[in-house]
């Protein structure tokens, strides 16, 4: 009898992790769960993944963290792993990469430990939080990055092309 289609790709998925399980060598895979899993160097843990150089090299240098954000595992190029586990990780970095991009700034308000942000981005009308003590701050390549109390990233291009108002709200918090 013939192996099916599914048995074929099933026995590739283990054959490749237990090939990382005996190397350095990295495999990724997306559970059932839809958690995303990393084998290397003969272990296997849920991970995330995080950009090292999220503005300048964005698809080099890739973190992979266990649930308790400790490294397990650095890919310094996807090129390094097999076409499989490149796929998983491309999927995890457009997921993990997500971030909006403001327009405009409607306003900012300020209570205890907390500021409030009411903002225009190119998906539409948001509002959200920060902490007092998390400001923004300016990448790399100009632009300037706010992270909201949930992890979420709002991405302002270029601070220099939005409107006065805007402009002005947003260098209150920025040196």
């Amino acid at each position: 009898m013939k192996p099916t289609v599914l048995a074929q790709a099933i026995a590739e998925e283990i054959r490749q992790f237990e090939l990382a399980a005996r190397s350095d060598r990295v495999v990724l895979q997306r559970r059932l769960d839809g958690q995303l899993w990393a084998t290397a160097r003969g272990e296997e843990r849920a991970v995330v993944v995080r950009r090292c150089f999220p503005w300048s090299q964005p698809q080099d240098f890739i973190s992979l963290r266990d649930l308790d954000e400790n490294e397990f595992a650095l890919i310094r190029a996807p090129t390094e792993l097999d076409a499989a586990s490149r796929n998983v990780l491309e999927d995890a970095l457009a997921e993990a990469g997500f971030v909006l991009e403001i327009v405009a700034i409607e306003s900012v308000t300020q209570e205890i430990e907390i500021r409030h942000w009411k903002v225009e981005t190119v998906q539409g009308h948001r509002s959200f939080q920060t902490q007092l003590d998390d400001w923004p701050r300016t990448v790399p390549s100009g632009g300037t990055l706010i992270r909201d109390v949930a992890g979420d990233l709002y991405y302002i291009k270029d601070p220099g092309s939005l409107d006065e108002k805007s402009r002005e709200l947003l260098w209150a918090f920025v040196d």
